[in-house]
């Protein structure tokens, strides 16, 4: 039996240090990560597997995670999928956190999330290293690309594909959302 004992005043650095599994670091508390659904939880795999071959087919290289502990400008995050290219593999892979956002980062909404607190997520991310979010929206079978100078909205038929990172993947939504 293992017991976990956090400290009170957990900071960032502490979180950067030693990340606590399945929680974040926000306005300075953990906060544990909840609302994941059978759905939400397919979906990640999903998108995972696909980023995941495609770097491999397309001989980028590079690493997807599923809930890798990064830090942006404020907070300690998880974000749901990532992609880090080869080079920010080889700088940080030794590390417990990453000390960035990752380039590429896939977030799917439960049904506890707000759009605002999802488009917030975003700009938080691209405004420390990311340059591409996906906000999925699984109950509308919905996808937003947000970049810093755009955002693009597809639904189920369409193909997405990767705007700035991971170049020349592509993806029919009906594969992601069946």
């Amino acid at each position: 039996m293992t017991i976990t004992l956090e400290k009170e005043n957990f900071t960032l650095e502490d979180f950067s240090l030693n990340p606590i599994e399945g929680k974040e670091w926000i306005n300075g508390e953990l906060v544990e990560k909840t609302g994941m659904t059978i759905k939400h939880s397919k979906i990640q795999a999903k998108l995972a597997y696909y980023w995941k071959n495609y770097s491999l087919e397309s001989e980028q290289g590079g690493e997807v995670y599923v809930e890798l502990p990064c830090i942006t400008l404020r907070q300690g995050r998880r974000p749901d999928v990532c992609y880090l290219t080869p080079e920010l593999v080889d700088q940080f892979s030794h590390q417990a956190t990453l000390p960035q956002s990752p380039p590429l980062i896939a977030e799917i909404a439960s049904p506890t999330d707000s759009a605002e607190d999802l488009f917030a997520k975003a700009d938080e991310y691209l405004g420390s290293g990311c340059l591409e979010v996906w906000l999925v929206f699984p109950e509308s079978n919905r996808l937003l690309i947000v970049t810093q100078t755009q955002t693009l909205a597809f639904h189920e038929p369409d193909e997405v594909s990767t705007q700035q990172v991971l170049l020349g993947f592509k993806l029919l939504l009906s594969e992601l959302f069946r």
